[in-house]
């Protein structure tokens, strides 16, 4: 499997080459286009109970997309839901937890699963996250484009929890605000999580909820 990932970081998309036989597993809603030959099964991935937990506790579909190649191979294209960033992650068996509408694809020997967890909780905007464990291929989205730091041996970094988009699931975390009782009310920067190292973080450099945010008071008011 091979995947070439074009138009970062603003409108990436992820074009993944498949040989005869192979299969990658893709979030619902984002294929964008496929070659000829290429079939597509959908199902509740390791069950409905499995498959419940990622979508009401890590955000994520009921039903995931299974694309198979016939024996000539073929192509698929991915895209996530806003303009942003893909990133592809080589799992080699440690853990990774994701934020909540961050996944978009990966391959067989990937396992993506909902996380409830204090670490996660402490981590997430919500109260759990998805835990991505195995080896092979996986890729993360994000609403703006990815910054990839890597923490030595106890090296601390600090990230705002909406920027968050994934980490080593090894690594320490710990939430704060930003500063004392009157930064924290007036700062605007919310809660942040302190990470410690070793291991890599991912951030996005736009925040969901900060676009919400904007949205909102655009919006026409019904008049009485």
């Amino acid at each position: 499997m091979e995947i070439d990932i074009q138009h970062r970081p603003s409108y990436s998309l992820a074009i993944v080459k498949l040989a005869a036989g192979e299969r990658i597993r893709a979030d619902s809603g984002s294929m964008v286009s496929y070659s000829d030959g290429l079939e597509i099964e959908t199902k509740a991935e390791g069950g409905f109970l499995k498959s419940l937990g990622r979508a009401v506790l890590g955000g994520e579909s009921f039903f995931q997309n299974f694309w198979k190649a016939g024996p000539n191979g073929g192509e698929l294209t991915l895209a996530p839901d806003l303009p942003g960033d893909i990133i592809l992650i080589e799992m080699k068996g440690a853990p990774m937890l994701v934020q909540s509408g961050s996944y978009l694809a990966s391959e067989n020997g990937v396992d993506i699963d909902a996380k409830i967890s204090s670490k996660a909780f402490v981590a997430a905007e919500g109260f759990s996250m998805l835990e991505a464990t195995g080896t092979g291929k996986m890729l993360v989205t994000s609403y703006g484009a990815i910054f990839e730091k890597v923490l030595g041996p106890n090296e601390k970094y600090i990230v705002d929890t909406s920027h968050l988009v994934a980490f080593d699931a090894s690594m320490n975390v710990e939430r704060k605000g930003v500063g004392g009782a009157k930064s924290n009310l007036f700062s605007g920067e919310g809660f942040v999580v302190v990470m410690t190292g070793p291991g890599h973080v991912y951030i996005q450099t736009r925040s969901p909820h900060a676009l919400i945010a904007w949205i909102i008071p655009q919006v026409p008011q019904k008049s009485n």
